[in-house]
């Protein structure tokens, strides 16, 4: 009878792996391979995993200077999420700004995805809809002095279309709990990400996608670039399901993956 029991459990867990799925979105000047770590543990626990690459993201060769509204930019998430089946249900997570991407997403197929979770990532119901919204959303890396190099693709007096982190403050403000090897790979990976894009994001007031699928956010204890003040007053603004704090700078796939991905499949499973 023990032995009967055993075998059902086991028969149980495989279908839950079996079903869970794993989608996963960069932040901005990152790429599918952020998540490296966190999809050789998923997949080695038997759950199905995709890391998908925005416009001008990791192998995306679009031009960041040329990707001007977030409907592009966010277009190859829109697009793999169109193409599953009815019946399929994913579990959605962004990184920093990839949180703008997981909003827009389950405000157009709230049906198809279980749960969104936002690691350290800009949760704004609306987006950039206010300027209470960019306070609480956008990095503010000023007490550092000038931190980006810019691209004007518009011109030299309109906004900057694509900004990358400057070389010699990756590591301070991203990396500094990181691995070392993790941090080179990034410094030779990292991108021109499209900034007017992003910071052109805003979604429709009103919009109840949003809230029919549940949230969960994983806080950033030691983060530079996201700060946890930041983060707790778009916890309180916009109250999630479930809070998880998490001992890491801004790149927990990096510095802290083994926890990170206890926490994703704690969250998912209480959600399947």
């Amino acid at each position: 009878m023990a032995e009967r029991q055993n075998g059902e459990e086991e028969v149980a867990e495989i279908h839950l792996k079996k079903k869970l799925h794993f989608v996963f979105i960069h932040g901005i000047s990152g790429g599918s391979w952020c998540w490296y770590k966190i999809k050789c543990l998923l997949y080695n626990s038997g759950y199905t995993v995709t890391c998908i690459d925005l416009k001008s993201a990791g192998i995306d060769l679009s031009d960041p200077n040329k990707i001007l509204s977030f409907d592009d930019y966010n277009k190859p998430l829109i697009d793999f999420l169109a193409s599953l089946p009815d019946h399929e249900k994913v579990v959605l997570v962004g990184h920093s700004a990839g949180g703008l991407s997981v909003t827009d997403a389950t405000s157009k197929f709230p049906k198809k995805i279980s749960l969104a979770v936002y690691v350290a990532a800009t949760m704004l119901k609306n987006g950039f809809l206010t300027e209470q919204d960019i306070k609480d959303g956008v990095p503010d890396l000023s007490e550092f002095g000038n931190v980006y190099d810019m691209e004007f693709g518009l011109g030299p007096d309109q906004p900057p279309t694509s900004a990358i982190l400057k070389k010699e403050l990756q590591r301070k403000l991203v990396y500094h709990m990181s691995p070392l090897e993790d941090f080179m790979l990034a410094a030779m990976l990292l991108r021109p990400g499209p900034i007017y894009a992003i910071q052109s994001a805003r979604f429709k007031d009103g919009n109840e996608g949003v809230d029919k699928v549940p949230r969960v956010y994983i806080k950033t204890m030691y983060d530079k670039v996201i700060k946890p003040e930041q983060q707790d007053k778009m916890i309180a603004k916009w109250a999630p399901y479930d809070v998880y704090v998490l001992e890491s700078d801004h790149s927990p796939n990096f510095s802290n993956p083994f926890v990170l991905c206890g926490l994703l499949v704690r969250a998912a499973i209480s959600f399947s």
